[in-house]
């Protein structure tokens, strides 16, 4: 079962804000696909929430649209930033990323998010298949937090 941003929202705003602030205190984050043999490949990527998606650009013929273009399953963490301060926690963003092909809902993008050439670059509209939060609460306890579409988010706390 997969689900888009907006969905995600609805189901659980107090999660999807911590997560959207959590993504917003860096521009560059990391991005895991899946090479052609399978194994991972992670790659930097800026990512952007606009119209109820959650939107990842890339540059034409990258290796990582390639890889989206193959096998569309990803997952993308949230720059943790300098030293060991997360503030709002850890978070990763897993699903399907899906090449927009549709030059208006590509102009629709352009229109609110520059990029460098708007005729030659690739577009992916994600699907969400699990968001999860990790952080640390009293310095004592490791909180893991997991969305799937369909279901409420499970807490899980472990000294």
């Amino acid at each position: 079962m997969t689900s888009n941003w907006a969905a995600f929202t609805t189901a659980e705003p107090d999660l999807a804000k911590l997560v959207e602030e959590r993504f917003g205190h860096h521009v560059h984050h990391v991005l895991a696909t899946l090479r052609r043999d399978g194994s991972p490949r992670t790659s930097g990527l800026e990512v952007r929430f606009l119209n109820g998606e959650l939107w990842l650009g890339m540059m034409p013929d990258s290796l990582k649209a390639r890889d989206l273009m193959r096998d569309p399953r990803f997952a993308v963490q949230a720059n943790p930033g300098d030293g060991t301060s997360m503030a709002g926690g850890d978070v990763r963003i897993s699903g399907r990323a899906l090449l927009v092909e549709d030059p208006a809902a590509i102009a629709r993008y352009t229109d609110r998010v520059q990029v460098p050439d708007p005729n030659s670059f690739h577009l992916f509209r994600t699907e969400l298949t699990e968001v999860t939060r990790t952080y640390v609460e009293d310095e004592k306890y490791l909180v893991v937090q997991v969305w799937n579409p369909g279901g409420p988010v499970r807490t899980m706390k472990r000294t």
